[in-house]
């Protein structure tokens, strides 16, 4: 992404490059698309009865209210956080690196409420920290957090998961292959951000067999939070091949789960992460 700079919340911003539903970033032509759907960005109007538009009503009928536009906010937040997730996984938005809600809000075509709403969620999730007057910077990670992250994921999965090994039935375990393969097919794209997503889902459908629902958020979040980027690349500066290793040790571990191997299982799993430190 090519800089330039924003002074529309004061001061100088980093921003990239410009552009229009139909050109762009994928995350960004994605928003815009789905935006565009509604007819008016973050709003759609109720149709109203033909008489009520001409200010005509019958004796038969109550003269009816001019109904208010319906607000679509929520689903164009979540279009945009989904956006922004995929950049920052991709790399598109840049560690260290300011972005403003309004420039933002102009390259995916509504207004910059909603973008600001996307990017207080992600500074929730440790992705990006608020700037006063100025907007969010992408937060910089090195590569000793994204170790912890990977240690504090494994303390939890690897002993939900070998209890989980002894418990759930073969057939159960088959119903993930699905899942496990569409990380196979994601890693091959080379697409980081759509790797990220598919492993994201993969990894929830295994933990929520476990029936603790507090258990698979806590370990989502983990999730996200060591799929943004290191400082100078994507994340962990994985290409192609590593990601396509990573997804074929799902598919593994799924045979091993099969099997019920508690040796095989306890290898894999412990693998997996230590191949994210």
């Amino acid at each position: 992404m090519t800089s330039s700079t924003d002074t529309s919340q004061g001061g100088p911003v980093k921003q990239g490059a410009q552009g229009s539903a139909g050109t762009g970033a994928p995350w960004e032509r994605a928003v815009g698309q789905a935006v565009g759907q509604t007819g008016q960005g973050e709003q759609a109007r109720v149709p109203q009865q033909a008489g009520a538009v001409r200010g005509e009503h019958t004796h038969s009928e109550p003269v009816l209210p001019r109904p208010r536009p319906v607000v679509q906010r929520s689903s164009v937040r979540g279009q945009i956080v989904d956006a922004l997730r995929a950049a920052l996984v991709a790399g598109d938005l840049r560690p260290g690196e300011v972005y403003s809600a309004p420039v933002l809000g102009e390259r995916f075509g509504v207004s910059a409420t909603p973008v600001r709403e996307a990017m207080q969620q992600l500074a929730i999730e440790g992705a990006v920290e608020v700037v006063p007057n100025r907007g969010f910077r992408v937060v910089e990670r090195g590569a000793r957090e994204l170790a912890e992250l990977a240690e504090v994921r494994s303390l939890i999965e690897v002993p939900v998961m070998l209890r989980l090994a002894r418990a759930v039935p073969a057939e159960r375990w088959a119903e993930l292959r699905p899942l496990a393969e569409a990380t196979v097919r994601a890693a091959s794209s080379g697409c980081r951000a759509a790797y990220a997503e598919s492993d994201r889902v993969f990894h929830r459908a295994v933990l929520s067999l476990s029936g603790n629902e507090q258990l698979v958020q806590i370990a989502e979040d983990l999730h996200r939070r060591a799929q943004w980027p290191l400082v100078g690349g994507g994340p962990g500066g994985r290409g192609r091949a590593d990601l396509v290793a990573d997804a074929h040790e799902h598919t593994a571990l799924l045979d091993a789960l099969i099997a019920r191997d508690l040796d095989v299982v306890r290898v894999l799993v412990g693998e997996h992460f230590a191949g994210r430190a």
